[in-house]
């Protein structure tokens, strides 16, 4: 049994591509890995193809049907919202001990790496009295922390950072994505935020995620 968290300071910092790049590396040196995606919002037909869990099965090489979807990510809402809230709307409740199990028992299944990919950030809630952070502390799986390089990043990766820490849990390195737009200059965010951190930087700049992994 082995797995890999993936985790964000944020939502939409580059989770999803960071896992891509994992699962395509791995797949081209004959390693074996599977993905999963505990919980899922904004999900329907329409958008399966360019959904996170759409886009991780294409990684693996897997048809995006409604069966792959409901095996790589069980807990599927329709609203684009945090968890719980994309829940209620449905008459649903998301309970974390369900969740933790689910994954517990696919990282039992598994053979070689299980990328697990949480939703939005570190302190994003996953049901109504817990957060991504509550995920990792039960998992007790080594992860990675995804940020991006927009103004105001490395402030919200040390504050993720804090989070993590207040559970004894320290990621195996930060990833930093850079972001699209006019932001601050990526080699010296990476740098503010490894010499800060003291946490490994990787930098994934865009058009070179495999070369980045």
């Amino acid at each position: 049994m082995s797995g890999l968290v993936l985790l964000g300071i944020g939502t939409d910092v580059g989770k999803t591509f960071v896992a891509y790049a994992l699962i395509r590396a791995m797949r081209a040196r004959g390693e074996t890995v599977d993905a999963f995606k505990p919980v899922i919002s904004g999900l329907s037909a329409e958008t399966w193809p360019e959904s996170d869990a759409g886009r991780l099965l294409a990684a693996l090489g897997l048809p995006v049907d409604q069966a792959q979807l409901d095996r790589i990510a069980p807990f599927q809402f329709r609203a684009p919202l945090s968890p719980p809230m994309a829940a209620r709307l449905e008459g649903r409740a998301l309970v974390l001990a369900e969740i933790v199990a689910t994954c517990e028992v696919r990282l039992a299944e598994t053979d070689g790496l299980l990328l697990i990919e949480t939703a939005g950030g570190v302190m994003s809630p996953i049901d109504d009295d817990h957060t991504m952070l509550d995920l990792v502390a039960a998992l007790g799986q080594p992860s990675l922390l995804v940020a991006g390089s927009y103004l105001g990043a490395i402030s919200h990766t040390l504050t993720a950072l804090k989070a993590l820490a207040s559970v004894g849990h320290v990621p195996q390195a930060i990833v930093v994505s850079e972001s699209a737009g006019e932001n601050p200059p990526f080699e010296e965010t990476c740098a503010d935020i490894a010499r800060l951190s003291g946490v490994r930087v990787i930098k994934a700049g865009r058009g070179n995620w495999d070369a980045a992994l």
